[in-house]
């Protein structure tokens, strides 16, 4: 008897083209789910969700569009394993899952496309470039703001890991001064990458033509630029954040939009995602936001697929790899 999977949040219907699920055909049944049936953060049941999923032993599940947190793996009882992209995701309580003997594997993911859009954004923002686009297609007026320059400006960069070392290199080479600050980052490590260390959270936020975020969530990191931070901003400066909503208050940020205490932000993450459809994010002039697309490309794509049929090969092996603790 074939065990079923089934992957969830397939929003562009990619999943099964994005590898070679073939080695699986005799031994699981795959199905794919493209629609959000997670309504839990909107204070719904979740029925939907485990409806479609309850027969399943085997869930793939895209980086945080689902939380497989203890109270879904209660309603799940023959579920054995659990893949998602990436070898970090919050959303997924592998503590609940080891302790109901339930294997959480992981796959390979590419600091590159959230770099990549990060400076979308950030591009977008500089020289207005939706509201510019918008006025071309519906016949407005032909040029009607002034970009912003980047050479000679001042990147701020909150981290300075494998995503904020990779923008920080860009920002070097449009000619910007790039200053970076987290709160275990050090003088020489900034060094390694060519950008000067801020003297504190603050400094930065206060020096900055463009500040971008790349921390990882916690505990400690949450809520890390709320409205005293946004406030030390200058009206003239974007907040970029291609990383986690949790890392900026989000009432903190609409008034900071609203009232003009920064010049707009671009957001790629959201508390609430999908975003609900009366979020005031959405139509904020002063607002550039996506729907969380920072690692949606080809590439990793293949990377994450590719390698959840690999997981679950040697989960059917009975030797589990890239396995999480």
């Amino acid at each position: 008897m074939k065990l079923h999977c089934a992957v969830l949040d397939d929003y562009q219907g990619v999943a099964l083209s994005s590898a070679d699920w073939g080695p699986l055909a005799d031994r699981v049944d795959v199905r794919v789910l493209r629609e959000h049936l997670d309504d839990r953060a909107a204070g719904g049941s979740g029925d939907a969700l485990v409806a479609a999923v309850e027969d399943c032993e085997i869930l793939v599940v895209m980086r945080e569009r689902t939380p497989v947190d203890a109270a879904l793996l209660d309603r799940l009882p023959r579920l054995r394993l659990v893949v998602t992209s990436g070898m970090r995701n919050a959303s997924v309580d592998v503590a609940a899952a080891h302790a109901r003997g339930i294997v959480v594997c992981g796959t390979a993911s590419s600091p590159q496309p959230p770099t990549e859009l990060t400076w979308a954004l950030l591009l977008g923002l500089a020289r207005h470039v939706t509201t510019e686009a918008r006025a071309l297609r519906e016949g407005g007026p032909w040029q009607s703001t002034v970009g912003a320059d980047l050479g000679g400006r001042t990147l701020g960069l909150v981290g300075l890991g494998k995503i904020g070392g990779r923008v920080a290199k860009v920002g070097l080479a449009f000619g910007m001064d790039v200053v970076a600050w987290s709160p275990n980052l050090t003088e020489e490590r900034a060094a390694e990458h060519g950008v000067r260390l801020a003297k504190g959270k603050r400094e930065l936020l206060a020096e900055s033509d463009f500040v971008s975020l790349h921390m990882v969530l916690s505990e400690r990191s949450r809520g890390l630029i709320g409205a005293e931070e946004l406030r030390a901003m200058r009206p003239s400066a974007y907040l970029v954040n291609t990383s986690r909503a949790g890392l900026v208050d989000g009432d903190a940020l609409l008034t900071a939009l609203r009232e003009g205490w920064i010049a707009g932000a671009g957001l790629d993450v959201f508390a609430t995602e999908p975003l609900l459809a009366d979020d005031p994010l959405r139509s904020l002039p002063n607002v550039l936001a996506l729907p969380h697309l920072g690692y949606v490309t080809e590439g990793n794509y293949g990377r994450y697929f590719g390698e959840a049929v690999e997981d679950i090969e040697a989960f059917l092996a009975g030797a589990p790899v890239r396995v999480l603790s």
